[in-house]
């Protein structure tokens, strides 16, 4: 039976402002695809509201680490209360959106992913010995691994989200 051992847990961001909604998508995408991840996008839902747009997307990436462990992450956008915008910038009227960003990340490390070491009870007891304690250093670099990515696609993100200093006038 493969283990998922979750390694973040809700790591939470938010922004309220001006932003491009198909850019911080397409920044999203091509992160994973230039780290080399598999891409699966679970939800993507859009509602037409009074206030806005309510847009809701889940994203349930993974990427195959070694035969044995396999990484993941989950991502949770919320764009709530969206709006289109037009901004003069250095005489140029920029298209964007206006509205709140709340952003969800979990990344979990699975264990077996190919199921090899659970066929019997034998081989899950022995598999978990030597994951436990004597194989402690591979599951300690895979840590390691999913949580550089999602600190690295934070900041990114994060970064990409401050770039807007622009005034909003109605």
């Amino acid at each position: 039976m493969t283990e998922r051992t979750l390694v973040i847990d809700h790591l939470k961001f938010g922004y309220e402002g001006l932003f491009n909604a198909s850019e911080l998508y397409a920044l999203i995408s091509s992160w994973f695809f230039e780290k080399g991840w598999d891409w699966y996008e679970k939800i993507n839902q859009e509602q037409v509201t009074k206030s806005g747009k309510q847009i809701q997307i889940i994203l349930e990436p993974w990427k195959s680490a070694s035969d044995y462990y396999q990484l993941g992450i989950r991502i949770k956008l919320h764009m709530l209360d969206v709006k289109e915008v037009e901004v003069e910038h250095q005489n140029e009227t920029l298209h964007l959106n206006h509205g709140v960003v709340r952003i969800t990340f979990d990344g979990f490390v699975v264990s077996d992913r190919k199921e090899k070491w659970s066929k019997s009870p034998f081989l899950w007891f022995l598999s978990y010995l030597l994951e436990h304690y004597f194989f402690q250093h591979h599951y300690g670099k895979m840590e390691r691994w999913i949580k550089s990515d999602i600190d690295d696609l934070y900041g990114k993100i994060k970064n990409y989200l401050n770039v807007f200093k622009y005034t909003y006038q109605t």
